[in-house]
């Protein structure tokens, strides 16, 4: 009966290390048993091509939507009222970050390296996979906090139950790698299966210096020092020269997640309250961001209608209320932003804010503006762009800093669904709706995610560690992560 025990145990143990630690092959366990002198033969670039269009999913998200308040449900309206707060992350570990992971070793392994070599040169795929297994972390902390990391990805190793590192000791390992990745790309044959970026590896630096941007501005309330020399450091070694987009396509495999979601169902609209923001300020996104209702188009006087927030029962139901627009956000081949211009430009007022870099931090601000209203496709001139930014709402207030900057990337960020609920919880700014009847355990805006089940059953030990030692004893959607100080 022991024996018994202890393998019905190894066997769930071995499930799960093929989600959450990386063991590919899960269908069959025989398969652990792998002769490492007879590596089997793995496309190294059909990997990297697998990991990046997981960054659809965490793009184009509309639980991370509805999280930032961009979007409302519309009939169905338990995802704004948070029901669904405690989410799974083994699929990350187990989908893109094993990939990643695989792309690593093949290439560093010398029975391996030259087959795989056939996918670009070694230390470029290597410095890819790292880039994107920190941009991967990076997504994944912000939503969780603590989170198995520096033992994760290593069940062939032996480990089967990770241990969680914090969040500062996720965020300080991530600023390493890609700091060490960049340096590690080298003049050979760039990455192929490389949908992102089509193997330009000058452009895989770029995007990893973003990445290191983005944690260091992130992590600026909670040590400041490390964020300014992490933040002047990627500046200077180069971020981002254009807009990074998703490129989907025509077909359905791979299309639009907006467009998939409205194929057979009109479940989401634009936030009554992102929407009455932007016509209190005439802001010439909107138009951008949402249709006007089929109501108000058929009676010939089209106009924009949000959709209250979080509400119990709805009370404004198509055709009465605006969809994402046709054009810009949901069409099967419409790009969605992975880093904008608009970004960058914020994060340089921010630091400039702060004291970190000596230029104008109003001038960063306007041009971030600028830059959004061009990554949208408003047709503008310069005495339109001066009239918006001139209004007191809009315009850079270097007294509360934070609120300007919050409100502007509220709308800048539209649809970055996570990334926008991140710089809320970040800099408690705009505001938000918190719906009468929460489904969730604080009954407030969520400030994490919460663990899956599974890992209280499969990896108890740690999971109670974790949460004793980085959540004050409680798995609460309620607790600040971090570099959530203010």
């Amino acid at each position: 009966m022991i024996i018994l025990k202890k393998r019905i145990m190894k066997i769930k143990h071995l499930i799960y290390a093929c989600g959450l630690l990386g063991l590919s092959a899960c269908g069959e366990f025989d398969d652990l048993n792998v002769d490492p002198n007879n590596p089997v033969s793995v496309q190294t670039g059909t990997l990297i091509t697998s990991a990046e269009r997981s960054i659809s999913d965490a793009i184009g998200s509309s639980l991370g939507a509805l999280y930032a308040q961009h979007i409302s449900d519309i009939i169905y309206t338990e995802g704004g009222r948070y029901q669904s707060i405690l989410a799974d992350f083994s699929g990350w570990y187990s989908g893109p970050l094993q990939n990643l992971q695989t792309v690593i070793d093949l290439n560093s392994d010398p029975a391996t390296s030259t087959a795989a070599a056939a996918s670009g040169s070694n230390a470029n795929q290597i410095a890819a996979a790292r880039i994107l297994k920190a941009y991967f972390f990076h997504f994944l902390t912000d939503r969780w906090g603590a989170l198995p990391y520096s033992e994760a990805l290593k069940a062939r190793g032996g480990i089967y139950a990770p241990k969680y590192d914090s969040q500062e000791a996720i965020y300080t390992d991530l600023l390493k790698e890609l700091r060490e990745a960049v340096a590690q790309i080298d003049g050979g044959a760039g990455v192929k299966g490389d949908i992102i970026f089509d193997g330009d590896m000058d452009s895989w630096k770029r995007f990893a210096n973003t990445i290191r941007m983005n944690l260091a501005i992130r992590m600026a309330d909670v040590n400041n020092g490390k964020a300014q020399t992490e933040f002047n450091d990627a500046i200077a070694a180069g971020v981002i020269e254009s807009n990074v987009f998703y490129p989907y396509l025509g077909e359905a495999n791979n299309e639009n997640p907006w467009f998939s979601s409205f194929r057979t169902r009109t479940d989401f609209a634009i936030s009554e309250n992102l929407a009455n923001y932007m016509k209190g300020v005439n802001d010439p996104r909107l138009a951008k961001f949402a249709d006007p209702t089929l109501n108000s188009v058929a009676a010939g006087n089209p106009v924009i209608v949000g959709m209250p927030y979080g509400v119990t029962n709805p009370i404004s139901l198509p055709p009465d209320v605006s969809y994402p627009n046709s054009s810009y956000v949901k069409c099967q081949d419409c790009p969605l932003p992975i880093y904008t211009l608009a970004q960058v430009n914020f994060a340089k007022a921010e630091a400039a804010a702060r004291g970190w870099i000596g230029t104008n931090a109003e001038d960063h601000f306007k041009a971030a503006i600028q830059a959004s209203w061009d990554q949208w496709g408003v047709d503008y001139t310069a005495a339109d762009l001066d009239a918006y930014y001139n209004q007191p709402e809009v315009k850079w207030n270097t007294a509360s800093w934070k609120t300007s900057l919050a409100n502007q990337k509220w709308i800048g960020l539209f649809i970055q669904g996570y990334e926008m609920w991140a710089e809320w919880r970040r800099l408690d700014a705009p505001q938000l709706v918190v719906p009468a009847e929460p489904l969730n355990p604080s009954a407030g805006i969520p400030l994490r995610n919460i663990y899956p089940t599974s890992e209280a059953s499969l990896n108890g030990v740690n999971y109670a560690a974790a949460v004793s030692q980085f959540l004050g004893g409680n798995d609460s959607d309620g607790v600040k992560l971090w570099w959530d100080v203010n």
